[in-house]
């Protein structure tokens, strides 16, 4: 029997981590997309995370970005914080 359609448990969302250098005159960055957050939260996330890291950077269109590379620790953070966290790019 297939299960109403109602009943499934809900997904959380599916957090990446990736990086980009494009535009950033050769420097990379973190980019970690697809928080379920609202624009305060997102911020004290970002505080928390640039604190962890050790770097600088900013949160533009409900990314946040963290100066350097540091995916796996990122990722690590996220998930211990119960997010689904994955890397993203190569």
């Amino acid at each position: 029997m297939s299960s109403p359609k109602g009943s499934r448990a809900p997904v959380p969302p599916r957090v990446r981590v990736g990086r980009e250098v494009a535009g950033r005159g050769g420097k990379g960055v973190s980019i970690i997309s697809g928080l379920p957050l609202a624009a305060p939260d997102l911020e004290a996330l970002a505080t928390r995370l640039k604190r962890l890291c050790g770097a600088g950077g900013a949160v533009r269109d409900g990314t946040i970005e963290i100066q350097g590379e540091h995916r796996d620790r990122l990722v690590a953070q996220l998930r211990q914080l119960g997010y689904d966290a994955r890397r993203s790019g190569g």
